[in-house]
């Protein structure tokens, strides 16, 4: 698939219609490194430049501006107090806002491409009693901003302390480039298998009720509702940070894979597979398989990348066969 593409803006509003809505032409697929027999071009350029470019190298990018100039330095983090955590609760809390904020803005406020590209037809609710607020927008914010952001933060500053106290090993990039530029590659594979892991779990019925449900009221998702979620389910869906307690890394890993787990959503949530760029070309942005998950509830519980969804028969590739095929499993459950 093609990151940047150039598109005629008046020519694609006849086909994604407000009442229609956008739905890609090409059913899903898994990656092409899981194909067999392998293809090792299409396997590499996904690799190279699908998985990382561009998210991918800005997050580092991030990551890296965080840790050198918004980080405490170790001294003032091996005691463990509000004085250095509350900074980069705001950091966290900033950035947040700016991307999802500034996504919701250009989508959603400037509606710079009104419902081309939209997955749903309908927009984002309001005078709805199941949002706080009667307001899906400031209900999402709300539980991102407060619970989301406070949560990240605490297992940041945990791990940050851990690493100033040595409980963590750190390993330097001067040490060990390879194996930190390969630790830093394969976290998109642990946190997607971590999220299915996570995700699998919260659709246990009980923990579904008192903790999942809060971010299953957004059917038609926006860049708020990335991390929209009840605070056990933070807990859970921030843990996966936890491994750097079992596998050595520099810190800035951490931030990083904490942005996977924090800012990413807001792309994958964002309701549109592609933002339009000055009328003439596109940059992909939302993920057609979890738009399958918030319309469908019961397949794709994780991420084409870790495509466990597949081998369990729970994959749904966004074709009309598929959805016959779900509807009739469900009616002789």
């Amino acid at each position: 698939m093609q990151l940047i593409r150039f598109v005629n803006l008046k020519a694609k509003k006849m086909v994604d219609t407000p009442k229609k809505g956008h739905k890609p032409i090409d059913a899903l697929e898994v990656p092409p490194i899981y194909w067999w027999p392998p293809n090792p071009l299409k396997a590499s350029k996904y690799l190279i430049v699908d998985l990382l470019f561009p998210y991918g190298w800005f997050y580092l990018f991030l990551a890296l501006i965080f840790w050198f100039y918004l980080t405490p330095n170790k001294e003032q983090m091996i005691a463990l107090n509000f004085s250095w955590i509350l900074p980069i609760w705001l950091r966290n809390f900033l950035l947040l806002f700016a991307i999802a904020g500034g996504l919701h803005w250009l989508l959603y406020i400037k509606q710079n491409q009104g419902s081309v590209f939209k997955f749903n037809g309908s927009w984002l609710a309001v005078n709805n009693r199941r949002f706080l607020f009667k307001n899906q927008v400031r209900d999402n914010m709300f539980w991102s901003l407060i619970s989301g952001v406070t949560i990240w933060t605490l297992y940041e500053a945990l791990i940050l302390w851990s690493f100033a106290n040595e409980w963590c090993q750190i390993v330097w990039w001067n040490e060990a480039p390879i194996y930190l530029s390969l630790l830093a590659f394969s976290s998109f594979f642990w946190g997607t298998f971590h999220f299915w892991l996570v995700h699998r779990l919260l659709h246990w019925p009980p923990l579904y009720k008192i903790a999942h449900d809060l971010h299953h009221r957004n059917i038609n998702v926006g860049p708020w509702s990335g991390i929209s979620m009840h605070p056990i389910e933070h807990i859970l869906y921030f843990s996966g940070l936890l491994i750097f307690f079992l596998v050595p890394a520099h810190p800035v890993l951490l931030i990083f894979l904490g942005f996977q787990y924090a800012i990413l959503p807001a792309f994958s949530h964002s309701g549109f597979e592609k933002v339009v760029l000055f009328n003439k070309f596109t940059i992909n942005v939302g993920n057609y398989f979890h738009q399958l998950h918030h319309k469908y509830f019961e397949v794709n519980y994780g991420n084409p990348l870790a495509p466990i969804d597949k081998i369990l028969d729970t994959w749904h590739d966004g074709s009309d066969v598929a959805t016959k095929i779900f509807r009739s499993k469900q009616k002789k459950s």
